[in-house]
């Protein structure tokens, strides 16, 4: 059979990999059923949609025809490096790294580093726009995570709450 279309292709593959993996490692967590859900039941039900989408998405690649076979272009490194980057970013900023003396910074330090970080893997840069988001998404985050959901981790750097 022939691959008609490579990037649905790729695609559904990396979407049947993950979604098995995913639904696999919810089966080390007890997963109940559904009147009564285990900690497992959600990544379990969400990793077989995933391979099943992946399977889908496979198929449909080798069905139907396509102009110009959607062929993998190169792969975009700066986007790709900036964009794990920033998450890398946001968990040190966030957690710390304690064993090398890294302090926590806290959630909004970590979400102003994680939006300007990643805004650099677009071709422009435009740092008021990229202020304005990160403040906007910072006061969402506060009022989402902290104040509506009373979850506790750091907001502030841990050095200016002690």
């Amino acid at each position: 059979m022939k691959i008609k279309s490579q990037k649905d292709f790729a695609a559904g593959l990396m979407f049947l990999v993950v979604g098995a993996a995913f639904a696999w490692g919810a089966t080390t967590y007890s997963v109940g059923d559904a009147a009564r859900m285990g900690p497992g039941y959600f990544p379990l039900l969400l990793g077989i949609l995933l391979a099943v989408l992946g399977v889908m998405i496979t198929f449909q690649s080798l069905v139907v025809e396509t102009e110009d076979g959607h062929k993998i272009g190169a792969i975009a490194w700066k986007p790709l490096g900036f964009i794990i980057g920033a998450n890398l970013l946001f968990g040190l900023l966030l957690g710390g790294l304690p064993k090398l003396g890294i302090p926590a910074m806290g959630l909004m330090v970590a979400i102003y580093g994680l939006v300007f970080v990643a805004s650099l893997a677009g071709d422009r840069f435009r740092p008021k726009e990229v202020a304005i988001l990160a403040t906007i998404l910072a006061i969402f985050s506060y009022f989402a995570f902290i104040w509506l959901l009373n979850l506790q981790f750091p907001v502030w750097p841990s050095f200016l709450t002690r």
